[in-house]
């Protein structure tokens, strides 16, 4: 396998992952009743009919699993931002969070045409009027839209000279951020559009359960406390990938991602490819990664038994791939490293 090809394997894999990487960077960034089979989380219908990514995290769940708490032994927070966080807006990411679910649409709703627009939707412990008190005290304007409180805090972007140096030039349109608390314990965060579009749909319409694409798929997936589906077209345009290496990314169309976070951890990503030739070629990277994987982990047992967790599936054109790791696994790798001296005893 030339390096090259290594490279894109690599790639391809992350953003296969990025599903459900986009629910833990949800609940790690900003302020999540556990997901089960069916029509998914009742804050879906806050989400509009056109998100092209939709993703959800129980935060409260993966907080308090028993891998969670390994990880915090293991890996001791430095420094306060979660700290400084929770001063100014009263809230503790540990504790107050209990869900949270996110969404993505097209550029159109953002007013630009290279930034799309996000809604974070997240269900815990809020103090409203502190949070409020906080984004004014940051020159955020506080307004009534249909009865709900939203607080639009509007970017400002320095002007910059032209290529003369003389002339300034007007800055890049960005899209403002709103706040809205749409019921008591429930807050809406993202673009204004998105956030206003949230308390339109407090009340019913045309939200993302009406989405037959998205919501087939959301039936689909396996119960887990994190997820994500969505567009795989959606996931490059943001990954801010080079231009060749997006070319020469399989023909993936869609891709869905779950996983359980408890005393070990169970994840299944699949991804929905143009044909059965795409479905094939993806298969043959795959197993040629997890090849080299495993050779480059000879001698090492615990590795090595964490790859024999993974297991290539699926069939015409769909692949699979899952993760099982046991907390015997975890526990495994987790003295290997401390004994290598790569992680604090």
């Amino acid at each position: 396998m030339t390096h090259k090809t290594r490279n894109f394997v690599i790639a391809s894999l992350l953003i296969l992952g990025a599903g459900v990487g986009t629910s833990l960077v949800a609940y790690y960034g900003f302020p999540t009743s556990a997901f089960t089979a069916g029509e998914g989380p009742d804050e879906l219908k806050f989400l509009p009919a056109n998100a092209t990514v939709v993703a959800y995290a129980d935060v409260h769940d993966v907080m308090t699993s028993e891998l969670r708490q390994k990880l915090r032994a293991a890996l001791p927070f430095q420094g306060d931002g979660q700290q400084s966080f929770q001063s100014q807006t009263g809230i503790n990411i540990e504790t107050d969070i209990d869900r949270v679910v996110f969404g993505l649409t097209p550029s159109t709703d953002s007013g630009s045409p290279s930034r799309p627009s996000g809604l974070v939707v997240a269900r815990g412990r809020f103090d409203v009027v502190r949070l409020e008190a906080f984004m004014r005290d940051r020159g955020a304007n506080v307004e009534d839209y249909k009865g709900t409180r939203v607080i639009t805090a509007v970017p400002q972007s320095p002007q910059t000279p032209d290529s003369t140096g003389t002339q300034p030039v007007a800055p890049t349109s960005r899209p403002s951020i709103s706040v809205a608390f749409l019921e008591n314990g429930l807050v809406a965060l993202g673009t204004s559009v998105l956030v206003r579009r949230a308390v339109d749909l407090k009340d019913g319409g045309d939200s993302v359960k009406m989405n037959d694409d998205i919501m087939n798929r959301v039936r689909a997936l396996d119960t887990g406390n994190v997820w994500a589906v969505g567009r795989f077209d959606a996931l490059t345009s943001q990954a801010n990938l080079e231009r060749g290496m997006v070319a020469n990314l399989p023909a993936i169309t869609w891709f869905s991602a779950s996983g359980q976070v408890d005393s070990g951890l169970r994840a299944m990503l699949k991804a929905e490819t143009r044909d059965e030739e795409s479905a094939n070629g993806l298969r043959d990277v795959i197993r040629g990664f997890v090849a080299l994987a495993r050779m480059q982990t000879n001698g090492r047992p615990e590795l090595q038994n964490m790859l024999q967790s993974i297991q290539l599936g699926g069939s015409g054109q769909t692949v699979s791939l899952s993760l099982d790791l046991s907390p015997q696994a975890i526990d495994a790798l987790q003295n290997s490293l401390q004994g290598a001296g790569r992680l604090r005893p």
